[in-house]
Parts: C-alpha cells; structure tokens; sequence
C-alpha cells in the first residue's frame, strides 16, 4: 500500500485513512506501521483534517465513529 505525505482534498485524505485502517484491521499493517502512517497524514494535511478543535465534516462523514476514534488516539499521543 503506497500512502502520499499530502492529499489534495478532504475526500482523499478520507479515503486514504480508511484504506489504512482497513488494512491494519485484516492485520496487514502493524501497530508501529499504523501509528507512522497517520501521523504523517495528520502533519502533512492538518488543516484537512482538523477545524475549530474537531474533525472535518467531511472526515466524520466519510470515515465513521470508529475510525475516528483510533486516529484520534494516535494523533493526541
């Protein structure tokens, strides 16, 4: 799986966020290769991601609850 350091569009950023952590769930990434992917995303495309505090609408809508709770855990560790 090739993941980008910038994303042009909150769609993108989505999707590649689910496609991450839909791998790392059929156990094709490790714990170590997750965390390093999702902060690299969350470094590289902030603003996409986060607004006023919380998640993009967009991402909440695209990603689901669960989803957005693990990057959450990783981003605020």
């Amino acid at each position: 799986m090739k993941v980008k350091k910038f994303y042009r569009t909150q769609r993108e950023v989505a999707a590649v966020i689910n496609e991450i952590l839909d791998e790392y769930w059929v156990d094709n990434l490790t714990d170590e290769e997750l965390e390093e992917n999702i902060i690299m995303i969350y470094k590289n495309n902030q603003r996409k991601i986060i607004k006023n505090d919380d998640f993009t609408t967009i991402l909440k809508q695209q990603c689901g609850k669960s989803r957005l709770t693990v990057v959450a855990n990783i981003i605020t560790n």
